[in-house]
């Protein structure tokens, strides 16, 4: 989900809400109305200049021929000028979005463990959801986590293909001692990476979700890793690298221990976040679970941003255009391996972080 401010949207991956009845759930005077473009129907690209079918929020279809005002594409793009086009744009990764069974209890793990600081929070009563913003800056600048709770629901699937988060810090051995004390749970002691110097450690929050402390000097992004699984990391790396922009700042094969890596980013990974890739020999699918959403990264159009991914072979869930209400232009899409993220206009996404003010 893409949330921002108290005139606020979110954006889910197939809801991180429990999903309500479209139509039960509508009021056309709540401020959280996108909520129900989770259920949009896929539609035909709207750069073809053909009529598409477009989910409104009462759960009717119309066509976007009748709302040009909503859905209207900026530029025509065909596959040579999008696949440039991707290699120049603005692009950050601005957030990971998952669910969690206990929201106060989450936030206090990673305050006083894991030293990030609450960026923003919010309960909205009407939809029976919690979530709260955490990172280590401003998230014009800095990566951050979205944590949502929803009413009644203490517990999640995690599954099999969420990795971990990456965090960095300057003394492992001293993180993960104060971590203990505090209560927490340490699944791998400090020691030295396979294969390599970095030591690092692994630890669970309160939900299951595991972070890596990876020992490293100052960095402007503590954030700095969002391990995933799939199936085939040759086909990830190209759609990643076509589709989102994204360079291949390393990767590892060990046939010792039967997997391959790959780190994929908009920059050098000691100063940016980066989403590792991880590909066990032999698996081609994983259990997603329930609990992990999606991310969220900027672009400076959607519209050529969607086009690009359908190129690419990734499947948009929801076309581009400003969102009702807000006006924020936003598109989702599934990569090959089918991880939901959704795109948002860097302009838009400023604009929403400066009515929090």
């Amino acid at each position: 989900m893409y949330c921002c401010s108290s005139h606020s949207f979110s954006i889910p991956s197939s809801s991180s809400r429990q999903c309500l009845p479209l139509s039960s759930a509508y009021n056309p005077s709540r401020r959280l109305a996108l909520f129900h473009l989770t259920t949009a129907i896929p539609q035909p690209a709207l750069f073809g200049g053909k009529d598409s079918i477009l989910l409104t929020l009462d759960g009717n279809a119309m066509e976007t021929s009748t709302v040009a005002n909503i859905v209207q594409p900026t530029t025509v793009v065909n596959e040579q000028n999008a696949l440039e086009w991707v290699k120049n744009d603005k692009r950050r990764m601005l957030h990971a979005v998952y669910r969690v069974g206990d929201l106060d209890k989450t936030i206090k793990f990673y305050t006083e463990c894991l030293g990030m600081k609450l960026l923003r929070k919010r309960d909205i009563l009407e939809e029976k959801y919690s979530n709260a913003f955490m990172g280590y800056g401003p998230e014009d600048s800095h990566f951050a986590v979205e944590l949502t709770y929803n009413y009644g629901v203490d517990k999640y699937d995690i599954g099999t293909g969420f990795g971990h988060f990456g965090v960095a810090v300057e003394d492992v051995m001293k993180t993960v001692d104060f971590i203990k004390a505090k209560g927490g749970k340490v699944t791998r002691d400090p020691g030295p990476v396979k294969g390599g110097n970095t030591i690092i450690a692994f630890i669970e929050d309160p939900d299951g979700y595991t972070f890596e402390l990876l020992e490293r000097g100052p960095t402007p992004e503590p954030l700095c890793q969002v391990m995933l699984r799939v199936g085939d990391l040759d086909r990830s790396i190209t759609f990643y690298k076509k589709a989102f922009g994204m360079e291949l700042l390393r990767r590892k094969d060990d046939p010792e221990n039967k997997y391959s890596t790959a780190i994929m980013g908009y920059g050098p990974e000691d100063k940016n976040v980066v989403l590792e890739l991880t590909s066990n020999y032999g698996v081609k699918e994983y259990d997603k679970g329930n609990g992990y959403a999606q991310i969220a990264i900027g672009t400076n159009d959607v519209y050529k941003t969607a086009e690009a991914v359908k190129l690419c072979g990734g499947i948009i869930t929801l076309e581009p255009g400003p969102l009702p209400v807000i006006n924020t232009k936003i598109t989702a899409c599934l990569d090959p391996d089918g991880w939901k993220l959704v795109f948002v206009d860097n302009i838009d996404f400023l604009k929403e972080l400066d009515q929090l003010v």
